[in-house]
Parts: C-alpha cells; sequence; structure tokens
C-alpha cells in the first residue's frame, strides 16, 4: 500500500495504547525453577515502545486504524509465555497522514518520548523520507540509535540504491509481485490482451514499468492494448476509463489500485457488463469486499502474500482479531515483525537497536502463513516469503472464511515458494563500524 506525496494537509498526533491482561496468579515456583525461567525469558519484565506512524484520520484512516489493532493484538497474542524474549511491545499510534512531513513531525515526537523502534507502511514516499531521516539520526545520535520495519511500502528502490542498515522490509516489493505474477500468467493461455490501469504515483507508474518488463520476457506474445494511469483518489466515475478498456479489446485487466480506486473501479465494470478477469494487488482491503460482495459476474484475483483461508495459526488469529473487533486481519506482516523482533531480542539478549537490527540480518523464523521459513536477506534487508494468487469465490466448507461478513473469500488458485517471486538486489549495504 502506497500513497502519492500529497493527499492531505496539516498534522495530528494520535498515541494509542494496548491494554495487556494480566495471568492469573500462580504458585510462586522453586528458585531453580524461577532461575530457569529467568533464563529462557532474559528481557522479562522490559517493554519496548513502538511508533506506528501511518494514516490514522481522514479518507484511508480506516485502513491505518485497522493495521495498528492489528500491530497491537498481535503484540499481545505473542506475550507472556509465547514470547521468546519475555519483552513486552508496545505500539504507540502517531497520524502522518501519508504525508513526508506530517511523518517526519510524528517521527520527532516519536524520539521526543524515548521511542526507538519505528513502524511505517502506507506509502513509499514516506518511507523514502523516514530512510533519509532516520540514517542521519543515528549517524548524530549514537548510542540512541533507531529501527525502521517497513510492513508495506513496496517501492524496489527502498531495499536496493536507497537500502539502509536500519531499514527492514517485510512485504514483497513490486518486482517481486510482479515477478511471480508474470511468471503465473505465463502458463494462462487466455491472457493475450492486458489493460494497465493504476494510480498516478510511484506505486502506480512501478506496477506499470514492471509489468511490461515481466510479460516480455516470459510471454512475449501478450500484448499490452492500454497503460492508463489516473489520478488518486480523485476520480469519482470510471466510466471513461472502461469504456476505453472494452474499446482496446483486452482481455485482461492489471491494477494496482486500491481503496476507493479499486471500489469504483469494480463497480464501473460491473455497470458496463465488462467482466474480462482482473488481477489486483489489494481487493482485500477495509471496504473493497463488501463493494465485491455486491457485483455479480467480475472474476476478481488477488496476487499477494496471503490469501484469506490459511489454516493454523494464522486462521486462529483471523478468527480471534474478527470476533473482538468485528474486522478484517489483512496484514501478516504484523506478525512476522513482533516474531521476528522478539527472535532477534532474544538472540541478543537486548532490546539495543544496533544489536537487535544486527541480529535481524539473516535472520529465519517459521511462518504463520506457509508453515516453511521466512528469511530477511542479509544483502538489502529484504523478507524472502512465499506467493500467492487467489481468486474471489463464495464460501465453501474448504475455504470458509468471509471476509467483510460477506460470504465470499479469495481462495487459493496457486502458492509460489519463495524464489519464484526473489529478485535481486544492487543494495551495498553500509554497516555501523
Amino acid at each position: 500500500m502506497q500513497f502519492p506525496a500529497k493527499i492531505l494537509a496539516g498534522a495530528l498526533a494520535l498515541a494509542c495504547s494496548f491494554a495487556y491482561a494480566q495471568a492469573p496468579a500462580k504458585p510462586a515456583p522453586a528458585p531453580a525453577a524461577t532461575a530457569k525461567a529467568a533464563a529462557a525469558k532474559p528481557l522479562a519484565g522490559q517493554t519496548v515502545k513502538l511508533a506506528f506512524i501511518d494514516p490514522l484520520s481522514g479518507p484511508f484512516g480506516n485502513i491505518g486504524q485497522n493495521i495498528l489493532k492489528e500491530w497491537q493484538f498481535v503484540s499481545e497474542r505473542y506475550a507472556g509465555d509465547k514470547n521468546v524474549a519475555g519483552v513486552k511491545l508496545e505500539f504507540v499510534g502517531f497520524d502522518g497522514k501519508g504525508l513526508p512531513q506530517d511523518s517526519l513531525n510524528a517521527l520527532k515526537a516519536a524520539t521526543d518520548q524515548g521511542i526507538r523502534y519505528i513502524v511505517q507502511g502506507n506509502g513509499s514516499g514516506v518511507a523514502g523520507a523516514l530512510i533519509d531521516a532516520i540514517n542521519k539520526y543515528n549517524e548524530r545520535n549514537p548510542g540512541k540509535e533507531l529501527i525502521y520495519i517497513n510492513y508495506a511500502a513496496v517501492d524496489p528502490a527502498l531495499t536496493n540504491e536507497r537500502c539502509s542498515f536500519w531499514h527492514f522490509r517485510l512485504d514483497a516489493d513490486t518486482s517481486m509481485k510482479i515477478e511471480a505474477l508474470t511468471s503465473y500468467m505465463k502458463d494462462v493461455p487466455t491472457v493475450k490482451k492486458v489493460y494497465l490501469i493504476n494510480q498516478n504515483y510511484a506505486h502506480g507508474q512501478q506496477v506499470s514499468k514492471y509489468f511490461k518488463e515481466g510479460i516480455k520476457r516470459k510471454r512475449p506474445d501478450v500484448q499490452v492494448v492500454g497503460d492508463e494511469l489516473h489520478p488518486f483518489g480523485q476520480v469519482k466515475d470510471f466510466a471513461p476509463y472502461v469504456a476505453k478498456i472494452k474499446a482496446s479489446g483486452a482481455d485482461t485487466i492489471v491494477t494496482g489500485n486500491w481503496g476507493q480506486d479499486m471500489t469504483l473501479l469494480v463497480k464501473a465494470l460491473s455497470d458496463a457488463g465488462l467482466a474480462i478477469p482482473i488481477y489486483a494487488y489489494y481487493p482485500a482491503l477495509t471496504g473493497t469486499p463488501t463493494a465485491l460482495a455486491q457485483i455479480k459476474g467480475l472474476d476478481v484475483n488477488q496476487f499477494a502474500i496471503a490469501h484469506s483461508n490459511h489454516g493454523g495459526e494464522y486462521k486462529a488469529i483471523r478468527n480471534a482479531f474478527k470476533a473482538k473487533f468485528n474486522e478484517d486481519f489483512y496484514v501478516p506482516q504484523s506478525i512476522y515483525g513482533v516474531t521476528l523482533l522478539t527472535q532477534a531480542m532474544a538472540n541478543t539478549k537486548s532490546t539495543d537497536p544496533v544489536k537487535v537490527a544486527t541480529a535481524l540480518e539473516g535472520l529465519a523464523v517459521k511462518s504463520v502463513v506457509s508453515g516453511g521459513d521466512i528469511t530477511i536477506r542479509k544483502a538489502d534487508h529484504q523478507l524472502q516469503q512465499h506467493f500467492y494468487i487467489s481468486k474471489w469465490s463464495k464460501a465453501t466448507a474448504k475455504n470458509p472464511y468471509s471476509e467483510e461478513n460477506t460470504g465470499f473469500n479469495f481462495a487459493e488458485v496457486k502458492a509460489l515458494e519463495p524464489y519464484v517471486s526473489s529478485t535481486p538486489t544492487s543494495c551495498q549495504m553500509k554497516r555501523p563500524g
């Protein structure tokens, strides 16, 4: 998920905390048991605050608020005995509004409060500004360094020419997502004429660029019959765009649209009776599933790092989150972030960002989505993970989850191993010392 450079004006900092339930009283353990528990939980009793800097108000505030709750929910779920380090993670919300300047103001407010862990995802423009600011801050404040956990800003440059020792990305970048999609599409013979429609900012431009490069390598017979970039969040009626798609003779649509731009696009396609397959980045984000459920006949496919119907721990988390908030949980990166950070803290027996960042390099933990490993590639701090193509479908006994209580979900079509979407990096990592 990404935002263009200008969406809203002004700055507002919101502080949100999560209430942790106290464990019931237990008999005092024997001294030997106490010593053993302390050794197993090297940071027991310590609290680490993390600044969540993303839009918490305005037209995208509902998404930011949902994701903040996801991070807080996961940190509570993996507290106590489930936390390998014994540390308590406390997420504090700051309203960055998707704007670089407001997000930098939020960063300043967070550091003034002594917070040394930064979490952000909505906007590569914001992400780039945070990387630059954190690099400078760490140079000027030895002993007070910051770590930046990027859960969804997918500009490939952030782990290539702009890579930083202090920055870790938990989502697949656009080059990886398109690599996965085109690897899948090369074996879909019905894909012959593709229409690209994207929001006109860095994210949409990159979807267009990488798709054209990827499909040319893998399916040179496929024609890109349209390459549309429209204003972000400003189009109220997509009918003129749909008319152009129809006139092009396209048999497939690829879009990185999300939010209202995704919702209004699919409504316009439905109104026009144009039911050709759509391959989309973000059709599961807040609000879009409800719109999709009201439209019959559309073939909507998601390409992402998860889908609606994974089992095991991910299923348990989704169900528990919905039971508590009546909202969907759709950011597995929050689980990865909590488990990776606490494992790194346990390994180093420290919450110091320098030690934790070093321990994160090359660290692998079990994925609650795939059951395999996810690994932070040491060369560029890009997480390597599975990828999934899934289709909007009516819920069944096999695929029972109900997105936004609609009775529909994204059912798995194909799972792709991490190597399929992995792309090379040009990062020249500069490490401290």
